[in-house]
This record gives structure tokens, sequence and C-alpha cells, in this order.
């Protein structure tokens, strides 16, 4: 008799992220069994996951729950789960744009939506955030593409373009464009005193300068220094209790590691990739560095993405004050790998915000598919498991 059992799932690039695509009727219905047969996918408490899929790497270790929707504005329901390394711990408090990306190509080749070529748009409903997102797939002969001619910063090659529209985007966790009311606000905390603006669009972020935490922002995530990474987090934590996202700060880096995210911003500045590429400042509206699960995003997520580029519209903001501000709807920000375009589209008179678009284009490739093996002991209840 086996002493496993395995768990129908894929593994996917969506955008410059990897994670793992698994059907929601494929794991336990009970939130604690779920999440310890999860956790044993991904290598458990071992910071290497070396015993799992996990990459040991924010970036790779990433979740993606999916089921059909039974809402009638969406057609697929998609549960986002940020697997901590080493920590025990499956952050569900925010989105991820890049894991979002794989979810329409995933859902069409499983079946589990009617197809249209040459394209076929996904309407996704996000559990975390309670949002919906248009995709927009190409596909091809049944099946969504994964080849074409697009490429994004911080994958190597090209692929098909995934539009994603997310609808209605704005207070997708706080239920305010700007949660504490302010465009600008004075946060007094344990590290200083600092000039930021709250916004919430797609995700709710925390936006400063890179100066007041004394960078440039040109940074590359191995050149920042543990008494920085702190500061930034103790900045975040507060934020975080803030929003009432937490009682106590202290809790705020176990208890929502990856939301409210937080970004430093500065002006459009030229500079040298991870890659060594120059970044020319006139191809940018600003620079930009995302932080991730307490260190520096290698690339820019999605979702933090979408909310810079909306508050680079918004007067009054941090975010605004360092743009070149555009005449068009598009916002390109400089992040560690390259640039990221969006397209933005809101009125804003300075009392009142109408967003009418926010957009952006990633690409997925489908790495592989089949069974994850995880011990059969895991599946029993919590009284056995206690013997």
């Amino acid at each position: 008799m086996r002493d496993y059992e395995k768990i129908r799932s894929a593994i996917i690039r969506g955008g410059t992220s990897k994670g793992v695509f698994i059907l929601e009727n494929e794991l336990p219905s009970d939130p604690k069994m779920r999440d310890r047969v999860i956790l044993s996918i991904y290598g458990g408490t071992d910071k290497r996951q070396i015993d799992g899929l996990g990459g040991a790497d924010a970036l790779t270790s990433k979740l993606a729950i999916v089921s059909v929707s039974s809402r009638p504005d969406a057609d697929i329901d998609y549960t986002f789960g940020q697997v901590g390394i080493g920590t025990g711990k499956i952050d569900y408090n925010s989105n991820c744009g890049n894991i979002l990306s794989g979810v329409g190509p995933f859902a069409i080749d499983e079946g589990l939506v009617p197809l249209k070529e040459p394209y076929t748009i996904v309407r996704i409903y996000n559990t975390n955030t309670d949002c919906v997102i248009e995709a927009k797939v190409p596909v091809d002969s049944g099946k969504s593409l994964s080849t074409g001619d697009y490429m994004i910063d911080g994958v190597p090659g090209e692929g098909a373009k995934i539009s994603l529209n997310f609808l209605d985007a704005y207070g997708s966790k706080t239920g305010k464009l700007f949660p504490t009311g302010k465009r600008k606000e004075l946060l007094l905390t344990e590290a200083g005193e600092f000039e930021v603006s709250i916004i919430d669009v797609a995700a709710p972020v925390v936006f400063i300068t890179a100066e007041q935490v004394g960078l440039k922002g040109t940074e590359s995530p191995s050149d920042l220094s543990k008494d920085t990474l702190r500061k930034i987090e103790n900045i975040r934590a507060n934020v975080a209790k803030k929003l009432n996202f937490v009682s106590n700060i202290n809790n705020a880096t176990i208890v929502t590691p990856s939301s409210p995210k937080i970004i430093l911003v500065s002006k459009a500045q030229t500079y040298s990739n991870l890659h060594g590429n120059k970044i020319n400042k006139n191809l940018i509206h600003l620079t930009a560095r995302a932080m991730s699960m307490q260190e520096m995003h290698k690339t820019f997520p999605v979702t933090g993405g979408l909310c810079t580029a909306t508050a680079s519209k918004l007067k009054g903001t941090v975010v605004y004050d360092c743009c070149e501000n555009s005449t068009t709807d598009e916002v390109n920000i400089g992040h560690p790998s390259g640039t990221m375009d969006f397209l933005i589209s809101l009125n804003d008179d300075g009392e009142n915000v109408q967003l009418k678009k926010t957009a952006v284009a990633r690409t997925a490739r489908r790495l592989m598919e089949g069974y994850a093996y995880v011990p059969k002991e895991l599946f029993w209840d919590e009284v056995k498991t206690e013997r």
C-alpha cells in the first residue's frame, strides 16, 4: 500500500514568476489540511525547499488554486498563495499579477472555459482581492499559445502576448483608492518620519521616495544592507497596522508579509540593469524598486506596478512628484531587470477619481504537468496527526 497521495498539478511560468497551479478539487477542503499539503508540495519549512517544488526564491514559491466560478461575472475563480520559504506559512492576503497571467492559459488548456479563436477572453475572479480581471489569451487549434513575438524584461526570449485588464481595480483590499483619505502624509515610525502615499489599486501599496531611506533608486537587490531592509520593513509594518491588517507591527512580517506592498520611487534615471544592459532615462517615466517578501523584487510586480502607474497620474502623490508625466495612457517604469509598460486611463478632478482602464501585458508558459507526491499522513485528521 503506497504511503503517498498524488496531487495533479502543473508548473507554469507566469510573467516573471513561476508557480504550481492546482485545481481546487485536487486539494483537501479543510483549510489547515490543505495548507499542510501545499507546504509539503513546496518543500515544507526548509529554506532550500530541496524536498519540494519551490525554488527557494520568493518569485518561484508561488501558488495558484483554480476552479470554475459560480459568479455570473466570472468564468474562473483564482486564489493566489505566497508560500513562505522556511516559515511554514502561506500568505493569501494579496494577488500576484504575474501568476495571474498563467491562469487564463491554464483554464483554457484544462477545458474549464469555452474556446474562441484567435483570442479567448477569460474572466478571472481573484478571491484574494475581490476583483475581476479580463485575460485576453491567444488561442490556436484548441489550446492556448505560448509562442509569439512579445518580450518582457526579466524573461528570456519571446512569447504570446496575454493582455490583463483589471476591472474596478481601486480599493482591492481596503475598499478605497486612498485608504487613509490622504494623497500624501507623514508617517511616524521607529525608524523616523517619512512622507508616504498609501494607495490601493489592484493591491494596497505604500510609496516612499528612495532618497528617504538613503538610496539613489537605481540599486539592485544585492545593494541593500540589512539595516536598510529593516528600515523599509518597519515602514511597511507601520502601514500594515495603520490599515488594520495587523494589531501589532511586530506581527506584520509573519501575518501579512506581502500586503501592503512597499515600493521605492525616484525620478527617471539612466542605470544598468541586472544583466548589464543600459536603461536610458529618456525611455521611462520613473524609476522604481519594489519589495517582495522583505527583499527587493528582481523585476516588478504586476499588481504593484498597476498601482504605481496609476499613482503616477494622481496629482499630489509621492509617485506623481517623481514622474515625467506622460500625455498618453502609457506609463513605463524602470525596474532592476529592465522596464515594464502599463496602460492607465483615468479622470482626476482633485476630488474624485474615475479609473477607466488599468491594463498590462505579460507572457506565460506551461513548463510541466503531472503529479506532486505528498505523504499520505498529511491527509489524516488532527487527532490522528497528534498520535
